[in-house]
């Protein structure tokens, strides 16, 4: 039917005969459903306004459940409805800004980019990087000249309603470059009905999956007619080429993953880890609070705020304890404190970058119990066995190479009911997607320690018991997500 259709307030707002696709009124996108009904228009969203429950606001929300794809996504009209929800890119956008300001010699108090293009071609990878935090056809960006340094203090979406007659004419230059690319790129033919991406960095020193694991993967993938390609970090342009997204580095909000993740998101494709998924695991004062809020049992623990909790903090959970930074991962950021000296000669020099710190109950176990679960289901489970003469089953401070404790694989018939199931009720507060819930089994009952959005999943290890069913039920959960 109609590979592109333009959503408008109003039908005079848009000149027809600057654009070859079919344009449709808001209203009527809404009411009538059935228009579209078996096929998969992609949408662009020009409406005057997407404040909250308008118009412009439904049609994109209703794009989504209709399987179809938008831009802006609603995820992106809320994210760039208050400063609040996109503060977190402001950093990397102001750094770019300055960067491509001095070099092309221009300060601007206001750029206007669509679709990821600008009037002023010199400051296209500025734009570009707009695009990949917020997709959207008009993104307005307020700038602020502080002399030494151009601040962003405003982010919007704008209305092509506004626009003067020069730049409605460069909008629609643009949005007609965009349209007129590929969906997909070009390959040879092949049996594959589904291309999935897997981001990874080969050069990554504890990568939540190697290579070799994932090319196992790929083989069991292929059988069941799914491509699975790796992609790296500057790839963010092409991963509308593919269909679902699997994050295969380690997550962190503040790095490109977490962009990757919100992209394939705004795609409509199914994505592990989902952007939600990153936010709630990679941070453990959020986990702590999520799992207690829900009668999930943790370990005892004391928010660290200031050097003046410490004392408090002693009282309730002696020595040896454990402190924390609330966003780390594989060990780090993690250490056994045996006295009240060193709790705040740590907790001292933490506090400098982080305002909140976690110190826990020391539990000391002979492994921690892994159970990986999969759309709300028991994927794996797995005993780490904690590394040689440490506490932890990761040892960093050896020198060198990092030092890994073994582990024992079990059938999903043969671990625990009890940790299985409080790994899942776990991982079910968490979402949909794949998680590896690290648990405590003691004397005392079983802790979860924590939930991981990016947990390991390696051949010959997470898959001991299960075999391949473990990488044929991953393939699954895209393939239903994608076929639903």
């Amino acid at each position: 039917m109609f590979n592109w259709v333009i959503l408008s307030s109003r039908m005079n707002d848009i000149d027809h005969a600057a654009t070859s696709h079919k344009v449709l009124a808001t209203r009527d996108y809404l009411a009538r459903p059935e228009l579209f009904r078996g096929s998969r228009p992609n949408i662009i969203n020009l409406a005057r306004s997407y404040r909250y429950q308008s118009r412009g606001y439904y049609a994109s929300l209703l794009a989504g459940a209709r399987g179809q794809r938008v831009i802006p996504s609603v995820e992106t009209i809320i994210d760039l409805s208050a400063r609040k929800l996109y503060e977190n890119a402001v950093p990397e956008l102001e750094d770019t800004l300055n960067k491509v300001c001095v070099k092309a010699g221009e300060r601007p108090s206001r750029l206007n980019i669509f679709f990821g293009y600008t009037a002023d071609q010199r400051l296209e990878r500025f734009a570009r990087l707009v695009f990949d935090w917020f997709r959207a056809p008009f993104v307005e960006v307020t700038i602020k000249d502080n002399g030494a340094w151009l601040s962003i203090p405003k982010v919007a979406l704008g209305s092509v309603t506004k626009l003067s007659d020069k730049e409605r004419a460069f909008f629609f230059e643009c949005l007609n470059r965009y349209t007129g690319r590929q969906w997909r790129d070009a390959k040879a033919k092949t049996p594959a009905k589904y291309t999935f991406a897997t981001l990874v960095d080969a050069n990554e020193a504890l990568p939540p999956s190697s290579i070799s694991s994932l090319k196992h993967w790929a083989r069991i993938a292929a059988r069941m007619g799914v491509e699975v390609e790796p992609i790296g970090k500057r790839d963010l342009s092409r991963l509308a080429n593919y269909d679902a997204l699997f994050i295969r580095e380690t997550t962190s909000i503040s790095n490109h993953t977490y962009r990757f993740a919100r992209r394939a998101q705004q795609e409509g494709m199914p994505v592990i880890d989902d952007p939600v998924s990153m936010i709630r695991c990679t941070n453990k004062v959020y986990l702590d609070e999520l799992m207690a809020g829900n009668g999930i049992p943790v370990p005892k623990t004391v928010m660290i705020a200031g050097i003046d909790d410490l004392p408090r903090a002693a009282d309730l959970l002696g020595f040896p304890m454990v402190l924390k930074i609330p966003d780390s991962s594989f060990s780090r950021g993690v250490s056994k404190v045996g006295s009240l000296e060193e709790l705040k000669a740590l907790a001292t020099t933490w506090l400098e970058d982080s305002d909140l710190l976690l110190a826990q109950k020391f539990m000391p176990t002979a492994y921690d119990w892994r159970i990986g679960v999969l759309g709300g289901k028991p994927l794996f489970a797995v005993q780490y066995l904690m590394a040689k003469e440490h506490w932890q089953i990761i040892k960093h401070d050896t020198g060198g190479k990092p030092l890994e404790g073994g582990f024992r694989g079990f059938s999903l018939a043969s671990a625990p009911p009890l940790v299985l199931d409080t790994g899942l009720r776990a991982a079910r507060c968490i979402g949909d997607g794949f998680y590896g819930v690290d648990l405590k089994e003691t004397d005392d009952g079983v802790f979860v320690i924590e939930v991981n959005d990016n947990p390991n999943l390696e051949h010959g290890v997470e898959d001991f018991a299960e075999k391949d069913e473990v990488w044929t039920r991953l393939t699954n959960w895209f393939l239903e997500r994608l076929e639903g």
